[in-house]
């Protein structure tokens, strides 16, 4: 597995829920506290491995299969008790429950595991200590879920706020922007356009004035004519310069919605970009959307670093569950240097950190063409 896999976070329940599957069945054949039904019991291990990977996709599903393992060890196979290794196996799955789905269907999780855990206790003829006190211990497993949902959520949170500080940022530098246009436009109308009209007024006197000589009246009714044209001019480039800074609009946000903007400026840069993309892709979270955005900017800028012209793909998926992005380039070119293009650089630390805060994953890697794929998924929130 790549460094690029491990960031996801879905692994933990995929290697954790057989490992623990694992040493339930040892600790059940290996603890003389079991007994007879030690091997028959090494089907609640197996069960609970299968509920931790379940909560992979499933998070209330997997949890609730995992707190299945107690009465089927308990009353299937009579078995004296839980293990441990059980134990911190549903302890587990109560804390990704509270951290992957809303407060209250986690909180139904954390009722079926402890609900599971005191009836198998009742049947099973435990003490009422075991009643009250394993159970109890569930819900620092579902508090730390809780938490660390919460804070993931605060990081979003900051997130829209910085893209929305960026955005009025950008529409307060345009509106200074417009009002220095319109100051210059003031300015320019006043001062030259002013002193202009003034000279053709002198020079229109002065035509009046040589009636007795008619090539010097000539000279300056030219003159005349071209100071007037002049001062049309002057006042024309005025209303322009004041129509575009009145007309002149912030900024727009990036958004995949300006996709094609952004593959017609890296084709004006030289890039051969073939672009593969649904005609009816929904409106995405404000973040969700800016983050795509600049993943396939960076990647696409990276191309141009360290392919040079190379023809690239770029393909947008999206399903219910993800949007995902995928830019390949072919082998690199060769720079006009004649020096092969490195790679490296701190695109992809960026783009990684990018998607970890939306609980996305990246791959980006050599192809064995010689080219090279930087693969995307980000995860869209339950509408249900």
């Amino acid at each position: 597995m790549t460094m690029t896999r491990l960031r996801d976070a879905r692994l933990v329940p995929l290697v954790f829920g057989p490992l623990i599957g694992a040493l339930s069945v040892v600790e059940t054949n290996l603890d003389d506290f079991f007994g007879a039904s030690a091997a028959a019991t090494s089907i609640s291990g197996i069960v609970l491995g299968v509920g931790l990977v379940v909560s992979t996709w499933y998070p209330l599903v997997g949890a609730v299969v995992a707190a299945a393992c107690f009465p089927i060890g308990v009353v299937a196979f009579d078995a004296p008790g839980a293990g441990g290794a059980a134990m911190i196996g549903l302890i587990a799955a109560v804390a990704w429950a509270g951290w992957r789905e809303p407060p209250r269907r986690s909180a139904v999780a954390l009722c079926c595991a402890a609900g599971s855990f005191a009836g198998t206790s009742v049947i099973s003829g435990e003490s009422l200590w075991e009643l009250f006190f394993v159970p109890a211990i569930l819900l620092p497993g579902w508090c730390m879920g809780l938490l660390a949902r919460r804070s993931g959520e605060r990081a979003v949170k900051l997130a829209e706020l910085a893209a929305a500080l960026d955005a009025e940022r950008e529409a307060n530098a345009q509106a200074a922007v417009v009002q220095e246009r319109t100051r210059i436009a003031r300015e320019v109308h006043d001062a030259v356009a002013h002193s202009v009209s003034v000279m053709t007024l002198q020079l229109g006197g002065l035509r009046r004035l040589l009636s007795d000589r008619p090539s010097e009246q000539e000279i300056v009714a030219g003159l005349e004519r071209l100071g007037r044209q002049t001062v049309e001019e002057m006042r024309g480039l005025v209303g322009i310069l004041r129509e575009r800074g009145d007309g002149e609009r912030p900024a727009p946000v990036p958004s995949l919605a300006r996709v094609d903007e952004l593959i017609s400026d890296v084709r004006a840069a030289g890039l051969v970009v073939r672009l593969d993309s649904p005609d009816d892709l929904p409106r995405l979270p404000p973040v969700l959307d800016l983050t795509a955005y600049r993943v396939l900017q960076e990647a696409l800028t990276n191309v141009l670093r360290h392919a040079g012209a190379a023809p690239t793909a770029v393909a947008i998926g999206y399903t219910e569950q993800a949007l995902t992005l995928e830019v390949r380039n072919e082998p690199a070119r060769v720079p006009r240097s004649g020096t092969p293009a490195k790679r490296g650089g701190h695109g992809l630390v960026g783009m990684r950190e990018r998607l970890a805060m939306v609980h996305g994953s990246l791959h980006a890697a050599p192809e064995p063409d010689g080219g090279f794929a930087v693969r995307a998924r980000f995860p869209l929130p339950r509408t249900r």
